[in-house]
């Protein structure tokens, strides 16, 4: 029978540090709160609910998160009087008998489902406590994890460390899993008898070892529990989050020319056989189907890129782009709210914006859809097989026909019937022997102006 599973998320820092007036735990990473990526490991590892413990004034917290995690229970730590604490904060919810509690926390967003996994994997052999370590560089100012026979013996921090306790590498990453029957019991056991009068949830080891309970340690990467305090601690983890992702997507196959280059978002999804190129950022939801070509200094942003579809360089696809297979947007355009028709092209310094565009149709350089009149936004048709002309504005509601051709230059107010050829353009006038005089007159204009500032 498959163990029940209560994640607790502690959320109650302000991360003053970061100099913001957002909570800490609302910082963004690969564009989705810490807090949220915590959440999303602990659905990942089984968990079955998630309680998010906050601070006093912290109903921003609450608010902003609230639609990202679904169905948490929310608790309010109104003091915050240590880790331990916070933890009892939702007591409500950890009254509901699961058989396994995580603690996390909403500040160490990179801890991946595999080791929550394994501490729920330690509890279901009998520990009734686990806590998570890990061997960092230089362990100074770190609690150390001192072990004996395979067990945890205690958690001892540095100023409390004898010389040889120091010599330990193995340090507390702070992330603990309790047996959801003992926890209450362990928690309400801790003292505050410390220099801060705070209550540590780290105290549960020795009180779990005194009354025989098994305490054990796992061992999780360093850059699984890099907590965030500072803005450059938000960049680091950025860097690791995004240098993770990029591998994934290397071993899941796509292509990337330079890897170290590209910008993912949480939730983008690019398929197999997708190739990107250097400098391309994905902003929230985009999809990138198979044989895709995503070329360099690209920006995209709520759009769907079909099979074998091309975009840049120097693009930017807005929310609501959807480029039906081997579609082309090229360089210097933007697409808007629009579906770009299988195999049609939108090749160059063109806007298209609000508009539906036929199969195979060909969008000339310099292309307007103009969508918006001040108040509404509104439809541009472009049929089957059209061919827009360069330079030409599409004065939306319009409709342009199947294989209907727009003239070059054109401002199209009126619709184009199937097969027609549209001119919406002012006759070209020739003035014989006037350029000579143009050029004389701007040339005396000029040095009467250059005489005056003299």
């Amino acid at each position: 029978m498959a163990r029940s599973c209560l994640t607790i998320i502690l959320a109650a820092g302000q991360g003053t540090r970061m100099k913001s007036a957002l909570p800490k735990v609302l910082h963004p990473v690969a564009g989705l709160p810490m807090a949220a990526h915590v959440a999303a490991t602990a659905r990942a590892a089984g968990s079955d609910a998630v309680a998010v413990v906050y601070g006093h004034g912290g109903e921003a917290v609450r608010d902003a998160l609230s639609g990202k995690l679904d169905g948490a229970s929310w608790h309010e730590q109104a003091e915050q009087l240590g880790t331990a604490h916070a933890v009892l904060a939702a007591r409500e919810a950890i009254s509901k008998g699961y058989d396994d509690i995580l603690v996390m926390f909403g500040d160490t967003p990179l801890v991946r489902p595999d080791v929550m996994r394994e501490a729920r994997a330690k509890l279901a052999d009998g520990a009734a406590v686990v806590v998570v370590g890990f061997r960092p560089d230089n362990p100074f100012g770190y609690g150390r994890l001192i072990e004996r026979g395979g067990e945890l013996v205690a958690i001892r921090e540095e100023r409390d460390a004898t010389d040889q306790e120091r010599s330990i590498s193995y340090c507390n990453g702070g992330i603990m899993a309790f047996n959801g029957n003992m926890a209450p019991q362990l928690l309400d056991a801790i003292g505050n008898d410390n220099t801060k009068g705070e209550y540590y949830m780290t105290d549960a080891v020795e009180i779990a070892r005194a009354r025989g309970l098994k305490v054990v340690a796992i061992e999780a990467p360093v850059e699984d529990v890099v907590g965030v305090n500072t803005r450059g601690d938000l960049a680091a983890v950025e860097a690791i989050w995004q240098r993770r992702t990029r591998e994934k997507m290397l071993a899941e196959g796509v292509t990337m020319t330079a890897p170290d280059t590209v910008f993912f978002h949480h939730d983008t999804a690019v398929q197999a056989d997708a190739s990107i190129e250097p400098n391309v950022v994905f902003g929230p939801g985009v999809t990138v189907k198979a044989g895709a070509l995503i070329r360099a200094f690209s920006h995209l942003e709520g759009a769907t890129v079909g099979e074998g579809a091309e975009v840049g360089p120097f693009a930017r696809l807005r929310p609501g782009a959807e480029l039906s297979s081997n579609a082309k947007v090229g360089n210097f355009c933007e697409v808007k709210k629009a579906e770009i028709g299988e195999g049609a092209k939108v090749n160059h310094l063109t806007y298209i914006g609000d508009a539906v565009i036929g199969a195979g149709a060909n969008i000339g350089a310099g292309t307007i859809t103009c969508n918006y009149d001040g108040y509404d936004k509104h439809l541009t048709e472009i049929g089957a097989g059209a061919f827009i002309g360069s330079n030409s504005a599409l004065v939306a509601p319009v409709k342009i026909g199947d294989n209907a051709y727009v003239s070059s230059g054109s401002v199209v107010t009126e619709a184009v019937p199937d097969d027609a050829v549209a001119f919406a353009r002012a006759r070209q006038v020739n003035k014989d022997g006037l350029a000579p005089r143009l050029r004389a007159r701007f040339k005396a204009a000029k040095e009467a102006k250059k005489a005056k500032k003299d």
